[in-house]
């Protein structure tokens, strides 16, 4: 594979966790570069390891990878959308001071996990093409990670123009992204 072609398949490997991180960064109260850099590794890390797990299973596990990842993501998408959504709409005397400083670990790893599931499709895919999969695994991880990072950051300045309704807008999207994956894979199948 060309440089090139590294490069457009990392953006396009990276482009679900970034809106996914900009609704994170949108139910976090004030996140800082600090926890944006850390979600952004997370997801990374996620992404990058994704297409050496779909390479490690290659032409045997490939067909049946593709045939539910799409449902995996939309389940795990959705889920996690609809907890935050439902969280948003909770009563409360101070909306701002609910909002977390920080996601945890295993909700950010789901999150990654979910939105990184094409990554190994497209990993058992190179498997077959015979291409060198830890030059394209470390690209896909670094991209991700700065667009997670950033992401993180943009929703920050969308969570300030969202309000005290910021958790609701975030979880649609991340609902919105678990459709979309469905809805991108069934109308192509």
């Amino acid at each position: 594979m060309s440089p090139l072609s590294i490069a457009l398949l990392s953006l396009a490997m990276s482009t679900d966790a970034f809106a996914a991180a900009v609704g994170k960064g949108m139910a976090l109260e004030h996140p800082h570069w600090r926890e944006a850099l850390r979600t952004g590794v997370i997801f990374g890390a996620i992404e990058g390891t994704t297409p050496l797990i779909g390479w490690a299973l290659g032409l045997a596990a490939a067909d049946y990878v593709k045939a539910w990842d799409h449902w995996i993501a939309f389940v795990l998408l959705l889920g996690l959308g609809g907890h935050m959504v439902l969280n948003g709409l909770r009563p409360s005397e101070s909306q701002a001071a609910d909002k977390p400083a920080r996601h945890g670990f295993w909700v950010l790893a789901l999150t990654g996990l979910a939105t990184s599931m094409d990554a190994m499709v497209v990993g058992a895919g190179l498997a077959i093409l015979d291409v060198p999969i830890l030059p394209v695994a470390f690209a896909i991880g670094c991209t991700t990670l700065v667009a997670v990072t950033l992401g993180v950051m943009a929703g920050r300045v969308f969570g300030r123009a969202a309000g005290g309704r910021a958790e609701i807008v975030g979880g649609l999207v991340l609902a919105g992204i678990g459709t979309a994956i469905l809805f991108e894979h069934l109308s192509a199948g």
